[in-house]
């Protein structure tokens, strides 16, 4: 099973930065995709914009709604999808991740999701 890494953000952090010290900071993740790259271990990797949008269907009906959302305190900026089935190994990566020093770096395995 492969593994993900996602970066999960506070909300507002990107507006905080500005543009300099993003792009900056984008580099060093751009860095960091060419190393798991060198490694043979990255599988995709992106980046997710703010703007979101929910959808939801439930009894016949669909629902959607648009993003900000008020109960979040957080949201998954991007990720990096490892070819690992070894947690020890992902784990090792997600420590140097240059974004474990200003968000949360979420590890999970990729598979069916009964189990």
């Amino acid at each position: 099973m492969p593994h993900m890494l996602l970066i999960v953000e506070p909300l507002g952090q990107r507006a905080e930065r500005g543009p300099v010290a993003g792009e900056a900071v984008y580099q060093r993740m751009v860095d960091f995709s060419a190393e798991l790259q060198a490694a043979g271990l990255l599988l995709g990797v992106n980046s997710l914009g703010t703007a979101a949008k929910r959808v939801s269907k439930r009894d016949g009906g669909t629902q959607v709604w648009d993003g900000p959302f008020a109960e979040a305190k957080e949201m998954v900026g991007g990720y990096f999808l490892l070819d690992t089935e070894d947690a020890a190994v992902a784990r090792g990566w997600a420590e140097r991740c240059p974004a474990a020093e200003w968000a949360t770096v979420e590890i999970r395995g990729v598979g069916p999701c009964y189990t």
